[in-house]
């Protein structure tokens, strides 16, 4: 017997799904709430419903707002495909690619942000309902959400298509929320990929966001939640991951590559663990905690600064200096222990010039232990910089895999402040990389061969 509470947007009775899908979702959900109206009903009543999109392009003109739980949207595949590769070849060749466009169960968000409207304005997906219980179990789950172009930000410093601004956000939950799950999305081309207010037991799992201008943003505050095996990177303006006064985070075994103004970027985080992740970047500032973040476990993580090997993003950055630090931090009794961190840097793009750059900054806090990082920092030899003929892929992976022409940098492995005391430096470079205090803080050099 088929389902009631199982619609599929291509057989729905109003409006036309390849037009504007948000009407069509919209008006599945006014069915949904017109159905079930009963609160107990033999111990249920709400059970919610699955809203299906099958392969195919739709386009979405329409705000989809949700505000029932138990509902989830899914698709079937997630359909990404670099489009900042497509705009940064000459269109001539266009022709000549097997691929052109995102696909899978793709929506293409045709909302036109106005400038001055609110950031929600723009969302593909907007989640909100006041009063008790929470919001609780939306999921959404293997389809795309394709923001189709960047626009001009009138900074002048890149072409529009690289600015990573247009006011689109894929999925926008504006307030407090229970157990949500995102699962085995494809997010490309919007400003903001998933923006949330005030998350607990939220999941967002097994997710391809990049080439947005922001991946993950958890706003407000939360707990208790898991952001685990994504692969995603952000623009040079905004964040692969941030989050805001939560506690009980779990950020682990995610493949986070350039080129995000941060890798992860906690404010006021507490009790929360960021573990077993691979992190790539381009530019000082990887992993910043700000205000007050305390008690939070930095540990068996891959981190690897490099230089922007793609001459279309050359010369764009986070606008910050190799003094930064490419761990950065601030709060207390933070452990960051067991990091393998690697930069392979040319001297002629070290900021200020002629800096020794820094890697693990302390800038204030205390109790914080930094333990057993293995810090391996290389300069690249004459003539080894890219050519500017490579393509993205060919660029990139020819830079990851130069190991052996390198030579040995001289970097601060650990930078201390004076406003930082009674922390613990263990094994984390030798007496001339660490710049500390010892009479405030505690101190063992990673033993030099030969010495």
């Amino acid at each position: 017997m088929a389902s009631k509470n199982y619609y599929d947007v291509t057989e729905w009775k109003i409006g036309n799904p390849y037009e504007d899908i948000g009407e069509v979702i919209n008006s599945i959900i006014a069915d949904i709430k017109s159905r079930q109206t009963e609160l107990d009903v033999n111990e249920g009543g709400k059970p919610g419903a699955v809203i299906y999109i099958p392969s195919g392009d739709y386009h979405l003109r329409t705000q989809v707002v949700i505000d029932i739980s138990y509902l989830k949207i899914m698709g079937a595949g997630h359909g990404f495909i670099s489009s900042s590769i497509r705009f940064n070849i000459p269109q001539n060749e266009w022709a000549e690619l097997h691929d052109l466009w995102p696909g899978g169960s793709r929506i293409l968000v045709d909302l036109i942000p106005e400038a001055g409207d609110e950031e929600a304005k723009g969302a593909a997906f907007y989640v909100e309902r006041s009063g008790d219980p929470r919001i609780s179990s939306v999921e959404f789950e293997n389809f795309c959400i394709d923001g189709l172009h960047f626009v001009d930000d009138g900074l002048g410093k890149a072409e529009p298509e690289n600015t990573y601004t247009n006011g689109k956000t894929g999925i926008y939950i504006a307030g407090a929320q229970d157990s949500f799950r995102i699962t085995g999305m494809g997010l490309v081309y919007l400003e903001h990929g998933i923006t949330i207010y005030d998350a607990d037991a939220l999941s967002i799992h097994d997710n391809f966001i990049a080439e947005c201008g922001n991946c993950i943003e958890l706003r407000g505050s939360g707990q208790a939640s898991k952001i685990t095996d994504n692969l995603m990177g952000a623009g040079y303006k905004g964040y692969s991951v941030f989050a805001q006064n939560f506690g009980g985070l779990l950020v682990t075994a995610n493949n986070i590559f350039p080129r995000g103004t941060s890798s992860v970027h906690f404010d006021s985080v507490a009790r929360s663990s960021i573990t077993s992740n691979r992190f790539h970047s381009f530019y000082p500032g990887m992993l910043v905690f700000e205000g007050s973040c305390s008690e939070n476990l930095v540990s068996s993580n891959h981190f690897l600064r490099d230089h922007e090997p793609w001459p279309p993003m050359q010369g764009l950055d986070n606008g910050l200096d190799d003094l930064f630090g490419l761990l950065n931090i601030s709060g207390d009794h933070n452990s960051i222990v067991s990091n393998h961190i690697s930069e392979t840097i040319g001297t002629q793009y070290i900021m200020p010039e002629g800096a020794r750059p820094v890697i693990i900054h302390v800038v204030s806090g205390k109790g914080n232990y930094i333990s057993n990082n293995h810090i391996v920092a290389t300069t690249e030899t004459a003539g080894e910089q890219n050519d500017g003929a490579a393509s993205c892929f060919s660029a990139q992976v020819g830079a990851l895999l130069t190991t052996d022409r390198l030579t040995e940098l001289e970097v601060t492995t650990v930078l201390v402040e004076k406003e930082a005391v009674q922390n613990t430096v263990l094994d984390s470079g030798s007496e001339t990389q660490v710049i500390i205090d010892k009479t405030v803080n505690a101190f063992r050099g990673t033993p030099v061969p030969g010495v």
